[in-house]
């Protein structure tokens, strides 16, 4: 289980590191459009955040039922008081990225409705307002600024081999 915010690299450390696992990738946002027939921007505008909140507590409920592989959160899901309870007990990986980076890798992407008006600003709310449950969910924290997604994949598998005594900082 991956968490962390926008821009973390859930989606691309997701993907290799199922690889790696030989397993497969369940992305909430991704399967939240397949269900919806739609982007997420245009479930948030067409439909509503409340809409799109319900959509992504049912994905994260069924995938920690019946997923084997691994599952990328979207950065929000957290923020739902039944999904932090479905996410106790099992292995969280929140990839934990700096402002700037962050900043970065979301740019002015229009795709993430949640950044509409002023990207950076609302980047920097929505890391400072999930900092803390990121931080309070998480079996290992690994750092995600400046490495790229192979080491911070082989970051993450000591913790899934048991062989973790906490925290995978890098």
């Amino acid at each position: 289980m991956l968490i962390g915010s926008p821009g973390s690299g859930k989606s691309t450390v997701g993907e290799a590191l199922a690889e790696r696992l030989g397993s497969d990738l369940l992305c909430t946002d991704t399967e939240i459009e397949r269900r919806a027939g739609k982007p997420v921007g245009d479930i948030f505008i067409e439909d509503g955040e409340e809409h799109f909140r319900a959509l992504e507590r049912e994905v994260v409920a069924e995938g920690l039922r019946a997923w084997e592989g691994v599952i990328a959160v979207g950065g929000g899901a957290v923020l739902d008081e039944a999904t932090r309870k479905d996410l106790e007990g099992h292995h969280v990986v929140y990839l934990h990225v700096e402002f700037g980076e962050a900043a970065k890798r979301v740019g002015m992407d229009v795709a993430r409705p949640l950044l509409a008006g002023n990207p950076r600003t609302r980047l920097r709310q929505l890391l400072n307002e999930r900092l803390p449950v990121y931080e309070r969910l998480a079996t290992v924290t690994v750092e995600t600024t400046g490495y790229h997604p192979e080491e911070i994949v082989d970051a993450i598998l000591p913790s899934l081999a048991g062989q973790d005594t906490g925290r995978a900082q890098q």
